[in-house]
């Protein structure tokens, strides 16, 4: 009977967990990506030339509360006096008016307005025009006109005349009777309070105190408008931009066209609704002052500008726009936002040069900066996932070669993976990685004394002396190393690189396997976020864990079969395939309970699939890893983030959105300085049209609106920053921008000019982290031979 049990146990483990067995050649690696493909359902995004952001910001004691550009100079209103813009620095305008509550170039001259009466400087000198203060100007019909509270003025070269009819205006409302001849009048009406003046459609407009009025010869018309209102009572500024006329209130835009007023607030996509004041843009774009930053409209599309990010502060008093650039006066300062030509092949050649004048690499690793005060500037922060992050800049470096051949970034990739490897040598126990390293007389600063969650961290030193290496490994790490040194071995190691990339893929799995599905650290326990172990994930405690972990472990024991062969591995999957650690696999992403929800377990996922989908062999467990990879990019989806549609894209050949991608990283700021940033109080945030925020938050926002990032990429972190403390290297986009092009999601630029490619050394450096001068890294015996 035994006998007879035993075989019926062995037919149904062969039908329920069934053996994998494939051949693996190493010619053959990377044959499930889409590179070879025969269909591929996106199109290539074309590099085109687009305008790149560049911001500036210039601090004031007190508010600027006006802003004007006349005659290519740029003029600032401080406290009510007059200054000018030169080498980037405020400078007092002798001899300007003062006391200045409004400063306008219309015409050919620049208009300023004091309690004192109406100035023009025309070019040579200000010169008195009036003795009344004017609310503002407009240019109608190749004439300037100007509007006090209750009179509307025409500007004949030497002074102001009032245009009111000799009898005063009459009223829309008035009544007129013809009837033999006899005619009954009603009192002429005041057109005040006036606050502002525009020409639009020929016709001189003025905003009242509420409400919209125009001019019609002699006629006042104070309801001018068919169709709809203004969406607030309480207006602020307006500005007349072809077939449109904008109102700003304190509760979006009132947009009348023709005879019909329409509204723009946060349910039209308006980021915030309290605006303030109004600017025609260079390329008939709209700019528009809010009390919590500025708006950039274009045609579909508003891009949102905060402090302290791109301005000094947050309420925008006035704006003025140049030649592909735009003055914000804010109560902090005076913003400036630059527009220059820019592929993206030429902001790759920027963050790389960024690279080297941050001074963000060391040993190999490439690290974050932090600000450790004025007497020591820019030190990088030693942190928990050194080799983590590495892997993203090896993944970058990776994808270049393999997509131009350029020999420079196999170079920078071959550096990045020997300090990846050194992070397995540095400990006694092969394939028990490191996260970090530390110099003892070549770091500055402090080694980080947190470990996981709550426990302490654990640095040892080694036997040398020269270092100290941190344990408690997690699997961000090790995910890490899979993904990127597999990328390594099948697309740019060579020689000995390609045998020590397989050894050191071994060496954790092995590690992993030996000691019982575990990351064991020196003292004999387990790592806390170490842990594949069916004590561990088919355990309640270890629920929300299992999904993710699990397809871990397969990972692991594919990628190291694939790239070995040796049945140790293969016998590792069939023990998960036992434990049905790939039942668990599809829905590894969770979605509920929120608190569960983190955001680098999608980065973590999404370097599983790279590895699980291109190695895998068996037809079952492939269609399992493409559900479940499905599954997650449609959550991942409403983020628009590179790295996940041009993984999906590229290991399925499907639909992955790369427009969107495209944008994603043409939005990203140059400035790698982490300022802090506030989008939570914004009227926009709800679900975009086509998605669904199945794993919490409500849209999207764009790299533009929060931070340079690496790691998880998160577009649903809707305020952060670190007070201008810390700087971040820009490897999140090199790898992203590297792998679509790698992919073919994005074309090379078609142009030829090196001013659109590529970038010079900079004139100014950037004041970064000193160059390491302590101890090399120790030569491994593969790079002997």
């Amino acid at each position: 009977m035994s006998l007879i049990y035993l075989v019926v146990l062995s037919l149904l483990a062969a039908v329920c967990y069934p053996r994998v067995s494939w051949s693996y050649a190493e010619e053959d690696a990377g044959a499930g990506s889409a590179k070879t493909a025969a269909a591929r359902l996106w199109n290539p995004v074309a590099d085109t030339v687009y305008e790149q952001e560049v911001g500036e910001k210039i601090t004031t004691a007190e508010p600027v509360t006006a802003v004007a550009v006349h005659g290519g100079s740029v003029h600032a209103v401080v406290g009510g006096v007059l200054m000018s813009l030169q080498d980037n620095k405020l400078t007092k305008v002798a001899g300007g008016p003062e006391g200045i509550t409004r400063l306008r170039s219309v015409g050919d001259a620049l208009w300023a307005v004091t309690p004192k009466g109406t100035f023009r400087f025309a070019g040579s000198s200000w010169e008195p025009v009036h003795d009344q203060s004017f609310k503002d100007f407009c240019l109608h019909e190749g004439q300037v006109y100007g509007a006090t509270e209750n009179d509307v003025f025409r500007f004949d070269g030497k002074s102001f005349t009032n245009i009111k009819p000799a009898g005063g205006y009459l009223s829309s409302d008035t009544s007129v009777v013809m009837d033999d001849f006899s005619q009954v009048l009603a009192d002429p009406v005041e057109i005040g309070p006036v606050e502002r003046i525009a020409s639009y459609s020929g016709t001189l407009y003025l905003l009242r105190r509420g409400g919209l009025a125009l001019l019609e010869g002699k006629t006042l018309v104070t309801d001018p408008v068919d169709w709809g209102s203004l969406p607030s009572p309480v207006t602020r500024d307006l500005l007349a931009q072809g077939s449109r006329l904008y109102v700003s209130t304190d509760r979006g835009l009132g947009v009348v066209r023709g005879m019909a007023l329409t509204t723009l607030r946060g349910a039209d996509g308006l980021p915030y609704e309290d605006t303030t004041c109004l600017a025609a843009g260079f390329d008939r774009d709209l700019w528009i002052g809010t009390s919590r930053g500025a708006i950039r409209k274009l045609e579909g599309e508003f891009q949102y500008f905060g402090a302290k990010h791109w301005l000094p502060g947050d309420y925008v008093r006035d704006i003025a726009v140049g030649d592909r650039v735009v003055y914000l006066a804010t109560d902090g300062g005076l913003g400036i936002i630059r527009y220059e030509s820019y592929t993206l092949a030429k902001k790759s050649a920027y963050f790389e040069r960024e690279l080297e004048d941050w001074g963000f690499k060391r040993l190999g690793f490439v690290h974050k900066l932090y600000w450790a005060g004025d007497q020591n500037g820019w030190w990088r922060e030693i942190s928990d996932n050194d080799g983590g992050n590495t892997a993203q800049y090896l993944a970058a470096m990776t994808f270049k070669y393999a997509a131009t051949g350029d020999e420079r970034a196999r170079e920078e990739a071959v550096e990045a993976f020997r300090a990846l490897v050194w992070l397995d040598d540095i400990t006694p126990k092969p394939g028990f990685i490191a996260r970090s390293v530390w110099s003892v007389p070549g770091d500055k600063g402090q080694r980080s004394t947190r470990g996981s969650g709550p426990l302490p961290a654990k640095w040892y030193p080694t036997e040398d002396g020269l270092w100290y290496w941190k344990g408690d490994t997690s699997s961000d790490e090790v995910n890490g190393h899979y993904y990127s040194v597999c990328l390594f071995h099948d697309l740019a190691a060579k020689g000995p690189e390609k045998e020590r990339a397989r050894r050191h893929i071994a060496n954790i799995t092995s590690h992993i396997i030996d000691n019982g599905w575990v990351l064991r650290d020196m003292d004999g326990k387990p790592t806390r976020w170490g842990r594949w172990d069916p004590e561990y994930l088919l355990k309640p405690y270890g629920f929300e864990a299992r999904g993710l972990n699990g397809m871990e472990a397969q990972m692991y024991v594919q990628a190291a079969f694939a790239l070995t062969g040796d049945a140790k591995f293969e016998s590792g999957l069939q023990q998960l395939l036992k434990w049905r650690y790939h039942t668990y696999t599809v829905r590894q992403k969770l979605t509920f309970p929120p608190e569960s929800i983190v955001t680098w377990d999608d980065e973590l996922a999404f370097r599983c699939y790279h590895p699980l989908v291109r190695y895998v062999r068996d037809p079952e467990l492939k269609s399992i890893y493409l559900r479940s990879l499905e599954r997650s990019w449609e959550v991942q989806r409403m983020q628009q983030v590179p790295f996940f549609n041009f993984i999906y894209g590229g290991l399925t050949g499907n639909d992955c959105e790369a427009p969107q991608a495209v944008q994603h990283l043409r939005d990203w700021s140059l400035d790698l300085v982490n300022h802090d940033y506030h989008n939570s109080h914004r009227s926009d945030l709800f679900p975009q049209r086509g998605y669904t925020p199945y794993g919490g938050g409500t849209r999207a926002i764009s790299p533009r609106e929060s931070e340079a990032k690496w790691g998880s990429r998160s577009a649903l972190q809707y305020d952060g920053g670190e007070g201008g403390h810390g700087v971040t290297p820009p490897i999140g986009w090199l790898e992203d921008y590297w792998m679509g092009r790698y992919y073919g999601m994005i074309e090379a630029p078609k142009t030829k000019d090196p001013a659109l490619v590529g970038v010079g050394p900079r004139k100014e450096k950037v004041r970064g982290a000193a160059p390491y001068t302590g101890p090399a890294r120790p030569i491994g015996d593969w790079e002997k031979q």
